[in-house]
């Protein structure tokens, strides 16, 4: 597990990084919870994420669209939106906001 105190989600964003950056908050046995910042980042072309266990996500601020393997268009998220990826279900992010910084909120968790 990680810290103990009381924390922040929107403390300490990157300025200006070239990639997107991923952060640790929690994890414990089979849980991890993690913040990304993104600002302009994608799944390079071609590229698809895969993950053995469920994903939650939720866009806390800015916006992105996700696209899930199987589906024609991609789901525009914006603050507040969230959802659901299955396990083992491809999918990508193909836009974020390039003027200001989306923040998102995973969640990833083995189904029992």
């Amino acid at each position: 597990m990680r810290k103990k105190t009381p924390g922040n989600i929107f403390a300490s964003l990157p300025r200006g990084a070239a990639e997107e950056i991923f952060s640790c908050l929690l994890e414990h046995k089979g849980l991890r919870i993690e913040r990304i910042v993104s600002r302009g980042q994608l799944t390079p072309p071609g590229e698809w994420l895969e993950q053995e266990g469920l994903e939650w996500v939720m866009v806390l601020s800015g916006a992105a669209k996700l696209l899930l393997s199987g589906e024609k268009r991609a789901r525009l998220l914006r603050r507040g939106d969230y959802m659901l990826i299955p396990c083992g279900r491809r999918h990508r992010v193909t836009w974020t906001d390039t003027k200001k910084k989306t923040v998102w909120l995973a969640v990833h968790y083995l189904a029992r």
